[in-house]
């Protein structure tokens, strides 16, 4: 390659890199700029460690038959995700602290590096592991590095010219990536933390404090029955699965059914959905999958509890509200503290699922299969009312 040409390589990651949507896409578009160069590349790979709270990052591939491989989230570097990772060149370079190994294609080297294996028979002659570190201050999560390998079936492997224009390469690709890698973490966290909507309205711009807007919604607040009572017996080794079991169920309801998770109050859930129809779609399917898992869980000789929940519709704030320095992306209102009324009326009333008045109201026909259960006076809410269930 000559500098010329790494020069204009150099030039167009830097500025496609502003644009990056696609990682895989552009990895191929690299590559290919890379071969018309003069760099020889067969196959790449880079993983890009992330803050997520399942995943520990992704890895984009590219081989030069195939094309571009779609991504892969990789989990957790534990149990034989561990002994992989400790075989592997890129733990030879975070060991040692080199930023570059080149290994030979050959049976010797396939021993002490297994991830070659796949490349003896296809061809390759000589692959390049790469770790390109970011500054210490700069590290958010696992995304400290990039790590990438390179691989070309041209006799003799790369030249020490070819070495040379990678490693000049490796810079302004990991810049591009960090940036992308940050939008994806950015978008996770506050998605994660906020909920979806929630989070991306905040992302779009809307973090001054006391910016809110009123919105008419469906209000969902629900627990889990006898919680206090299972939290004091339980081992501290059950309870978190225990709710981490019961919260996917709640939110996957949800979120299925078109709502937002607003809040996780410790085995409580707020949400919102834009109807009343969908809001009792969510309930209906919440209901039937916690009584199956508990079920389940029962079975299994573990700690089970059965799902509480309150609905209502009303005019609600919808937006930032708290000090200078820490704000709550939520919403408030006489009708979030109706609701919650609501749901604590279940107990007394042995009910799973109550339905306020103004709720059965905003569904029209769908109210057909609810049944009054009584007219309450809820605690703090001017008037008594109506409370439904389903029939």
């Amino acid at each position: 390659m000559t500098s010329d040409a790494i020069t204009k390589l150099v030039a167009w990651i830097s500025e496609a890199g502003l644009s990056v949507t696609d990682e895989t896409d552009f990895l191929q578009a690299l590559c290919t700029h890379a071969r018309a160069a003069g760099l020889p590349l067969s196959r790449a790979t880079i993983f890009v460690d992330t803050l997520h709270p399942i995943y520990e990052g992704q890895v984009f591939r590219w081989h030069e038959v195939q094309g571009a491989i779609p991504a892969v989230d990789y989990e957790r570097t534990e149990g034989e995700h561990l002994e992989r990772w400790q075989r592997s060149p890129f733990f030879h370079l975070v060991e040692t602290g080199q930023t570059l190994l080149r290994v030979t294609v050959n049976a010797d080297n396939i021993a002490r590096f297994p991830v070659g294996a796949s490349m003896l028979g296809e061809g390759a002659t000589e692959y390049v592991a790469c770790v390109t570190r970011f500054g210490p201050d700069d590290v958010i999560g696992g995304l400290d590095c990039v790590y990438s390998s390179w691989a070309t079936e041209a006799p003799g492997g790369f030249s020490d010219t070819q070495i040379k224009a990678l490693a000049q390469l490796l810079p302004p690709l990991a810049m591009a990536l960090k940036a992308r890698a940050l939008t994806r973490i950015a978008r996770t966290l506050v998605q994660t933390y906020l909920g979806r909507d929630a989070g991306r309205r905040v992302l779009e711009g809307s973090i001054m404090r006391g910016a809110v807007e009123r919105i008419s919604t469906a209000l969902w607040m629900s627990d889990l029955r006898e919680f206090t009572r299972l939290a004091e017996s339980a081992r501290p080794d059950e309870l978190i699965p225990f709710l981490d079991d019961y919260a996917d169920t709640v939110i996957a309801a949800i979120h299925g059914a078109g709502g937002d998770v607003l809040k996780l109050i410790g085995d409580g859930t707020l949400a919102i959905f834009p109807s009343a129809a969908q809001a009792l779609q969510a309930a209906e399917h919440a209901i039937s999958e916690i009584t199956a898992l508990s079920q389940q869980r029962a079975g299994a000789g573990l700690p089970h509890t059965s799902l509480y929940l309150g609905l209502h519709v009303g005019d609600v704030f919808f937006g930032n509200i708290g000090s200078h320095d820490r704000l709550d992306f939520t919403v408030i209102g006489p009708a979030v503290n109706e609701v919650s009324r609501i749901a604590a009326m279940c107990h007394s009333l042995d009910q799973r699922m109550l339905i306020s008045s103004a709720f059965a109201e905003r569904l029209g026909t769908g109210a057909e299969r609810l049944v009054s259960v009584g007219r309450y006076a809820l605690r703090g809410v001017g008037g008594a009312q109506h409370l439904y269930t389903l029939a």
